[in-house]
């Protein structure tokens, strides 16, 4: 195959890296276990272990989306992404060994070297593969002309993305109102696209009626950009429901290979993290008994996902009292705090037993955070699509609350603030997305100003 067919051959690329990362990863276990031993792997027990990881490796991949198109993607959350799958991987594989009691068969040193040179291997061939589209691109070879159709602020928007986007290969060459057929193909024939994409406003037919009919018997590929831009959309794109196209203006993200891999983020992370906290959980738990009467763990019913009714736990940071009809949200100084809840509260350690609620499937790590039923019913009058926050399950942290939207809302400003970054957070999910909450929660989502 030579160079000028790679530019339509985009399902070769997607085979190339894939390739690229299998034996990236072959290659780091295979150079480890020479490191480590001075001798070859070929004969070495240790093989079978490899090849399950890297096949693991490989279908966890391919869940999280990192072969999707290369095309219209960034290079930054790409690596972003492989470096989440990589951290579920090796949990996953460090599990098996635990629990399958072969840990002793293997060296612990070669396994160590091999999990840091598989990261750095499969970052490198990525990266490889990055600058190899990019020369590609540069020499015109990966390069895919677009001519752009239409009038409105998408097409200005559209502009700018391609041209942020150089090295996926897309480049602008045109841009005419379509309302013309002759303006149309005089357009075409100079520029000569392989694509045209079509940007016209909703309910507005014409312009892509005359593309279609102007363009009947050319083979370029035609593509419409509907002017969606006065919306505000939640998890937008396209899919094929009883075989019919339809396009998404509000779903969750939460379907297919994206709800595989959230499931496996929750389950293993949570399992770590449960793992590590357990003499912390045991510690507050004992120190709120002695402090004040009643149980250690408070509960109380919230919304969860698709608005379904659910059961959260919290350590108990305030004193047995009769709560009303209404519930009323914590306020600075309020008496019914005991002095641990304050710091508990202040800290987020309060909110550790729901490591519990991700584990029973009925939280996230990581997403909006649930509230009161009778919170609910009252923002839900008074904020726009307040309910979308409900598309996803409820996190122990999320978007908000690390960009210090958390604490009382004694304003309607205050919730609609936090309830846009819960929409944010839905409309731009991803395991990398998941894990930079995560790491930020670390260092600035667990004490806030606001919290108590």
């Amino acid at each position: 195959m030579g160079l000028a067919p790679l530019r339509k051959t985009g399902s070769f690329i997607g085979f190339a890296v894939q390739l690229t990362d299998l034996l990236a990863f072959a290659i780091a276990g295979a150079w480890a276990y020479y490191w480590r031993f001075d001798e070859s792997i070929a004969n070495a027990p240790e093989i079978i272990i490899e090849l399950v990881v890297a096949a693991s490796f490989m279908m966890l991949l391919t869940s999280t989306m990192v072969y999707r198109a290369w095309r219209g993607g960034q290079l930054p959350a790409m690596l972003g992404r492989v470096a989440l799958a990589w951290v579920i991987t090796w949990g996953c594989v460090m599990t098996w060994l635990v629990l399958s009691r072969s840990s002793e068969s293997f060296s612990r040193i070669w396994l160590g070297y091999w999990g840091i040179n598989s990261l750095l291997f499969v970052w490198l061939g990525r990266i490889g593969l990055f600058f190899f589209m990019s020369w590609l691109q540069g020499r015109g070879v990966n390069e895919l002309r677009v001519l752009l159709v239409g009038t409105g602020k998408s097409v200005a928007v559209i502009r700018r993305r391609v041209k942020a986007s150089a090295w996926t290969g897309y480049k602008v060459v045109g841009v005419t109102t379509g309302e013309s057929t002759k303006y149309l193909e005089e357009a075409v024939a100079k520029v000569r696209p392989d694509e045209v994409w079509i940007c016209q406003q909703p309910g507005d037919t014409r312009i892509a009626e005359n593309v279609l009919h102007t363009l009947r018997h050319s083979t370029v590929n035609i593509r419409l950009v509907p002017d969606l831009t006065m919306l505000q959309l939640v998890n937008h794109g396209v899919s094929i429901v009883v075989g019919v196209p339809m396009l998404d203006l509000s779903s969750s993200p939460m379907e297919g290979g994206n709800l595989v891999a959230k499931w496996l983020e929750d389950k293993i992370v949570g399992t770590l993290i449960l793992l590590l906290i357990t003499p912390l959980l045991l510690f507050i738990a004992l120190a709120v008994k002695l402090t004040s009467s009643g149980p250690a763990i408070f509960q109380q019913r919230r919304l969860g996902w698709n608005g379904e009714t659910i059961m959260i736990y919290k350590f108990r940071s305030m004193y047995q009292h009769a709560e009303p009809s209404v519930l009323t949200q914590a306020t600075k100084g309020d008496p019914r705090i005991t002095p641990l809840g304050r710091f508990l509260r202040s800290t987020s350690l309060d909110e550790l037993p729901q490591f519990i609620n991700v584990l029973q499937g009925n939280m996230s790590i990581v997403g909006p955070r649930p509230h009161a039923l009778s919170h609910n019913d009252q923002y839900m009058q008074l904020i726009p699509r307040y309910m979308l926050r409900h598309k996803v399950k409820p996190g122990i942290t999320g978007w908000a609350q690390v960009n210090g939207l958390r604490g009382e809302t004694d304003t309607v400003d205050k919730m609609e603030a936090r309830i846009q970054a819960d929409i944010y957070y839905i409309e731009h999910w991803s395991l990398w997305f998941d894990l930079r909450i995560i790491f930020m929660t670390v260092f600035k989502g667990l004490v806030g100003k606001n919290a108590y």
